[in-house]
């Protein structure tokens, strides 16, 4: 899965297009033969009402003292996308992330994030700036050079490149789901854990064709108990339209911002 055409180490990998979505309480299935996308709408999509149970509006949210932490740039994220007129952009889900990230950024230190990563994010194979867009797209392969990143930081996408860079840290699905996100958190999430783990141990992508998706965490939506039932998000349009659900996904990174 990767966010854009441009080549990061020669190569070009297929993309998936991530189509902007039909606001219906439920989606077609689509076979590999109908969309390029390898975000397939395969879940059942309900009705919002079932899980928008004290839901925060927009509104709410933009009041709530929850919107600031210590990282400018989680702060920045989410101010700019409250305030956006247009939420849904499609296009890309890692674009569109990334792009979020990057506006945000440079709003706060005046220029680009790639000035910032360390010199020791190179490899022997990609310099910093590779190795970050790498991690990020979970650009996988065969070949040795996407093996000789760190495992740790592989598979995860913007959540392993932002983290690996020393600007955030990674928060897997025990933290997500028991409150620990911040406002401005990027995810990653898969669908399959089975496809998780062959995209870190490196896999031939355009044959396994994984069902990822990438976006922002803005809050979480809890019950009439309190208890978080799900998390509104800001992608291209495909899920942000409902919250996202535990059941939705078997594997979920996250980074919360330090920056």
């Amino acid at each position: 899965m990767v966010s854009d055409k441009t080549p990061i180490d020669g190569k070009e990998y297929a993309i998936d297009d991530h189509e902007y979505p039909i606001h219906k309480p439920e989606l077609a299935l689509l076979s590999l033969s109908q969309a390029n996308d390898s975000l397939k709408p395969i879940i059942p999509l309900e009705a919002a009402t079932e899980v928008a149970i004290n839901t925060m509006l927009f509104e709410e949210f933009r009041n709530s003292h929850n919107v600031y932490n210590e990282s400018p740039v989680a702060n920045k994220i989410v101010e700019n996308y409250l305030n956006s007129e247009n939420k849904e952009p499609d296009g890309h889900c890692l674009s569109v992330s990334k792009g979020r990230f990057e506006k945000a950024y440079k709003e706060v230190y005046g220029h680009l994030f790639y000035q910032d990563l360390p010199d020791s994010m190179a490899s022997r194979f990609h310099s910093p700036k590779q190795v970050f867009d790498m991690l990020y797209a979970s650009a996988s392969d065969t070949y040795q050079g996407w093996r000789s990143l760190p495992e740790k930081y592989r598979g995860k996408g913007n959540a392993g490149a932002i983290a690996y860079a020393g600007m955030g840290t990674l928060i897997d699905s025990t933290g997500i789901w028991g409150g620990a996100l911040k406002p401005g958190a990027l995810m990653q999430v898969w669908r399959y854990e089975e496809d998780y783990e062959k995209v870190v141990q490196g896999v031939n992508v355009k044959k396994l064709d994984p069902y990822g998706h990438s976006f922002i965490f803005i809050s979480y939506v809890c019950n009439e108990k309190n208890d978080i039932i799900g998390l509104e998000i800001a992608d291209q349009g495909f899920q942000s339209y409902r919250p996202i659900l535990p059941r939705d996904y078997e594997v979920w990174w996250a980074v919360n911002l330090s920056i």
